[in-house]
C-alpha cells in the first residue's frame, strides 16, 4: 500500500476500519484479493514479480500492511521483497509484538518500509527507519511513504475525512471508497520534499494517483467488528471490479 487510513478502537461497534489505496507502477503484474490455496486462511492480493503481498486478513483475525518509506537515494537493488513481510507474518503464529522484535534484529537488510501487523487484540507499528516496534493506542491514524502520521497533505486530508466518515450513524464502504478516490493535488508550498522531482511531488501528493505509468492500483476498505464481523472489500482502480468479503470470527 502507499496510503493506509485506519482507526483502531476508535469507533463504537468496530475494533478496527481501515481504508487504503495500492500504488504502483501499472507494468507490474499482480493477482486480486483472494484466498491463497497454498495458505487457505490468508486472503490477499498477491505480486506476481515478487511473490509477496501489500495487504491482508486471515480467518482468525491476524492483519498486516505494508508501504515503502520513499527515500529513493537510500535504496539498494537487490534487497528481500518488503511485501514477504507481510505474508510471512499472516502465514505464521507468532503474536504481532514478537513477530516485529524478531523481525528489528534484521530490519536494516531491507529497503525502507513501515509495516503494520495485527491480531483481535493488539495492532502493532514498525518502520525500519523510525526506531523499535510500538503498540498503537486507540485513535486514528494515516500512513503514507514516509513514518506513520508524517503530516504530508494527503495523511492530514485523508485522516480527517475518515474521522468524518466514522462519526456519521453507520461506517459504509462506498464513503471510504469516495474517500479514497481524491484526486485534489496538493500545493506546492505543502509538498514534502523526498528526493524526487517537483513534478513527482506533485503527481504523488493526492489520495488516488493516476500518472502515465504509476498510479493507484486498487482501493481496499476493512471492517472489523467488536462482534468478530470481518467485512474487506477491494475496488480495482483500472476496471472498477469489485471483490468482497466476509466471515465471523470463531
Amino acid at each position: 500500500m502507499c496510503l493506509i487510513l485506519f482507526a483502531w478502537q476508535a469507533r463504537a461497534r468496530y475494533r478496527l476500519v481501515l481504508a487504503a489505496n495500492r500504488d504502483e507502477f501499472y507494468a507490474r503484474p499482480a493477482a486480486p484479493m483472494d484466498w491463497w490455496p497454498e495458505r487457505p486462511t490468508v486472503l490477499a492480493g498477491r505480486d506476481l514479480e515478487a511473490g509477496g503481498t501489500w495487504f491482508g486478513v486471515t480467518r482468525d483475525g491476524r492483519f498486516a500492511a505494508v508501504t515503502n518509506h520513499r527515500d529513493p537515494h537510500r535504496n539498494v537493488d537487490g534487497r528481500p521483497s518488503r511485501g514477504a513481510l507481510v505474508a510471512d507474518y499472516l502465514g505464521g503464529d507468532a503474536a504481532p509484538g514478537d513477530y516485529l522484535a524478531a523481525l528489528a534484529r534484521r530490519g536494516e537488510d531491507y529497503n525502507g518500509f513501515n509495516l503494520l501487523v495485527g491480531d483481535r487484540e493488539t495492532l502493532w507499528y514498525y518502520g525500519n527507519r523510525d526506531g523499535a516496534p510500538r503498540p498503537l493506542a486507540p485513535g486514528v491514524y494515516g500512513l503514507s511513504n514516509a513514518l506513520l502520521d508524517t503530516p504530508w497533505p494527503k495523511v492530514r486530508h485523508g485522516k480527517h475525512a475518515l474521522a468524518t466518515a466514522l462519526a456519521q450513524p453507520e461506517v459504509a464502504p462506498e464513503a471510504l471508497f469516495t474517500l479514497l478516490a481524491e484526486r485534489r493535488e496538493a500545493p506546492d508550498a505543502e509538498l514534502p520534499a523526498t528526493g524526487v522531482s517537483l513534478e513527482w511531488e506533485r503527481r504523488l501528493s493526492p489520495l488516488f494517483i493516476a500518472s502515465e505509468s504509476y498510479g493507484t492500483r486498487c482501493s481496499t476498505v476493512l471492517l472489523f467488528g467488536d462482534d468478530g464481523c470481518v467485512q474487506v472489500h477491494e475496488r480495482d482502480a483500472g476496471d472498477g471490479a469489485e471483490r468482497g468479503f466476509g466471515w465471523r470470527l470463531g
